[in-house]
């Protein structure tokens, strides 16, 4: 097993169309993870979120989040980035961050239309500037 580099890391989490796991807490406590997909602004993770959601409630009750993208194929691999989430239900450039998240998970073609699908009011913009990264490569070797 071998830690990750940082262009390593963000190579990483940019490839292909791996999904991160979400996991926020509920406000009894227990966790809650969900699927979302996102892209990197720098080093800070940016995903949307609906404002109606159990992970939205979550982020504005309690911001931390832990945050985990991995590859399952051997020799596996992975990153967990811990952090604390920032909404905004107004931003100004949702339609670009939404727009440059369609393209990668829906290919170019339909990365208009999608994005501008998910730029509507209540769509909420999530950046988390990590405190914490954990990003491995290698598992099985």
């Amino acid at each position: 097993m071998q830690e990750m580099t940082a262009e390593e890391r963000r190579a990483f989490l940019l490839s292909g169309h791996r999904t991160g796991k979400l996991a926020t807490v509920r406000q009894d406590g227990r966790p809650h993870v969900t699927p979302v997909w996102f892209t990197l602004d720098g080093e800070v993770l940016v995903f949307t979120v609906w404002h109606a959601t159990v992970k939205a409630a979550n982020l504005r009750r309690d911001p931390r989040i832990a945050f985990c993208v991995d590859d399952d194929t051997p020799p596996f691999a992975y990153v967990i980035i811990e952090g604390s989430a920032v909404l905004d239900d107004h931003a100004p450039d949702l339609q670009r961050w939404t727009t440059a998240i369609a393209a990668r998970y829906m290919g170019a073609g339909l990365a208009d239309s999608f994005g501008k699908r998910n730029a509507v009011e209540g769509e909420l913009l999530v950046r988390v500037s990590p405190s914490r990264i954990l990003a491995y490569q290698g598992i099985s070797d």
